[in-house]
């Protein structure tokens, strides 16, 4: 059923998200004012919407400067998915010795639309800074695991995402469609990605895919350290005997990440 909304036909849940989506890590928390124009609703659809997502828990608010953040609720229900039961739990094990043994930043994540997201990361007082968070996504085209991501679509889904415009995040960013092809085939055929300084100056990411049961690939888990520590031939065998405990781990399981 439709409402009050600038958008007619809207229905309460196209709504709903509409405010949820206004939220990022950039902007955690918002007022109701800023909720309205990034979501485009009226102040006062947006306030009884905000009103009614406090009471949910979906939403917290500080009741001192009354401003908006996202509820513990919407982490629990979180929690419910099969990428954080299933994998998560599955592959933690696994990320820890591969922590152990490389001393670096670990990263697990699936493909989400025409983007990586992040569904565990372990990282130590000795990693690198990133940009990656668990529940965060990046582009495909600039991350170690994105590129693996990539590289093991069918051609049409490769074909259609190289035709789009790309996000270049720093100079080095491979945004030239022959280019990232060259890089995509190179991927599937050495069974690994390798992106240099495409995301965040001054650090590598080694990528390896994981794959279920039918050898379909659905997540990819990586490496991610300083530019001066990018050792491929000794971090891509770990990489894989990570990515080989978790796919043998989930082979029993239908692993659907649609």
């Amino acid at each position: 059923m439709a409402g009050n909304t600038s958008q007619p036909g809207a229905t309460v849940l196209s709504r709903t998200m509409q405010i949820l989506a206004c939220f990022s890590e950039e902007k955690p928390r918002l007022g109701l004012r800023e909720i309205s124009a990034l979501s485009g609703l009226p102040v006062s659809t947006a306030h009884r919407m905000l009103k009614e997502l406090r009471v949910q828990g979906l939403l917290d608010c500080d009741d001192g400067d009354k401003r908006y953040s996202i509820g513990t609720r919407l982490w629990e229900i979180g929690e419910l998915s099969d990428v954080s039961l299933r994998l998560r739990e599955t592959a933690l094990p696994y990320m820890l010795e591969l922590y152990e043994a490389a001393g670096e930043n670990v990263h697990l994540a699936v493909l989400s639309g025409v983007e990586a997201l992040y569904v565990a990361r372990l990282i130590g007082h000795r990693s690198v800074p990133t940009v990656s968070r668990m529940g965060g996504r990046l582009p495909l085209h600039t991350t170690g695991v994105g590129k693996v991501l990539l590289a093991f679509q069918p051609d049409d889904f490769v074909d259609v995402y190289l035709g789009d415009a790309l996000a270049r995040p720093t100079a080095y960013s491979v945004i030239f469609a022959p280019k990232l092809r060259a890089e995509i085939e190179q991927t599937r055929r050495s069974g690994f990605a390798l992106t240099s300084q495409e995301m965040t100056l001054g650090n590598v990411s080694i990528a390896v895919p994981i794959t279920d049961s039918g050898d379909r690939v659905f997540a990819a888990i990586s490496l991610v350290l300083h530019t001066a520590r990018a050792d491929v031939r000794r971090f891509v065998p770990l990489l894989r005997r990570a990515a080989a405990g978790i796919s043998e781990s989930l082979a029993g399981h239908a692993t659907e990440w649609d």
